[in-house]
């Protein structure tokens, strides 16, 4: 579990039901914090972080702009070269099928070295394999 690797996470929800469920399973994990947020908009100064994730939810983005505005976000908060590390499952008619009452925006892991240094990331990597990708970034120098 990340949480227990780490001694600072913070996990930003932007679904109501999520966010609060997430509260309930880590209130008093003093080392574990849940905000209610937008990732697009963080509230964070900037080079606040020392690392980021996003794990298999970069689909639930509903546009190639606002996760590139995710990116951009994430890239801002983030301190110079501290990683991003990032994986979703590859685009296919089962997914989109199972969400159906859901946002399904895959992403296209060769978009990624070029959209991700655009928002400020320098030496992407991007792996896949048959169910999907894997990628990790450095935030550039500021």
């Amino acid at each position: 579990m990340l949480s227990q690797s780490v001694p600072r996470l913070t996990s930003v929800e932007i679904d109501d039901e999520l966010a609060a469920m997430l509260m309930e399973r880590f209130a008093g994990v003093p080392s574990v914090q849940i905000v209610h947020g937008d990732a697009t908009s963080l509230g964070y100064a900037d080079d606040s972080f020392s690392g980021a994730a996003c794990f298999t939810m970069l689909h639930h983005v509903p546009t190639v702009e606002l996760q590139d505005r995710l990116f951009a976000e994430i890239a801002r908060v983030l301190r110079p070269r501290a990683p991003l590390v990032a994986s979703d499952s590859l685009a296919s008619d089962e997914l989109k099928a199972h969400h159906e009452d859901d946002t399904y925006n895959p992403v296209d892991p060769s978009s990624l070295p070029s959209r991700l240094a655009a928002e400020g990331f320098e030496g992407v990597e991007v792996r896949t394999n048959q169910f999907g990708w894997a990628a990790i970034a450095r935030a550039g120098q500021k």
